[in-house]
């Protein structure tokens, strides 16, 4: 089975993250971030994989380092549980709607981190949370899981179903780019590697 999991302690957060590819049971998520806990759960559900993700930290000043520290460990358990990445699919993309809302993934199990991110929220809070750690989020994610991740929000007016939009659309774009292909020979690359 495909899986990971890590454990991040610094100064500032205390991150444990465990994580299973190929096996889907219901999530446990306490980060201390409401707004993160649910946007993480809803993540999960769409990318078909199990989480379990226990984070403490200086929340108190606010929530940069530990959503910023999460997305760190995620996408070093990513890393991890795909190994050589052998058959898998390598590419994912999706669409998803939330209401009035449109977002976009796209992404590549490349081995090079790159993140697009083309999301305007209007607001600058969702509850207490800073809507510019979505970017900070995916940014951490996609360089420690070597991933190169474009997510676009094409339209919308609600902030809350923007950053939903993307959270469940890069979790539909990973479950297709991690899905193990037979027709797939090695790894889906001319160089071999990824």
């Amino acid at each position: 089975m495909r899986s990971a999991s890590l454990n991040r302690k610094t100064g500032e957060t205390n991150i444990t993250l465990k994580l299973q590819l190929d096996k889907q049971n219901a999530s446990n998520i306490q980060t201390g971030v409401g707004f993160l806990d649910h946007m993480l759960s809803l993540f999960a559900k769409h990318a078909r994989l199990s989480l379990v993700c226990d984070a403490s930290g200086d929340t108190e000043v606010d929530f940069h380092h530990v959503t910023e520290d999460i997305g760190i460990v995620l996408g070093q358990c990513l890393l991890e549980a795909l190994g050589d990445k052998a058959q898998i699919n390598r590419y994912g993309s999706a669409f998803v709607p939330m209401d009035e809302s449109l977002g976009h993934c796209a992404l590549d199990l490349s081995g090079r981190s790159f993140l697009v991110f083309d999301a305007p929220f209007e607001r600058d809070k969702v509850g207490d949370f800073d809507t510019e750690l979505v970017q900070e989020f995916f940014q951490a994610v996609a360089a420690n899981a070597k991933m190169t991740l474009h997510l676009r929000v094409l339209y919308g007016q609600n902030t809350h179903h923007k950053i939903e939009s993307l959270f469940k659309a890069f979790g539909r774009a990973l479950a297709v780019a991690v899905q193990i292909n037979p027709q797939i020979e090695g790894v889906n690359s001319t160089k071999g590697v990824l």
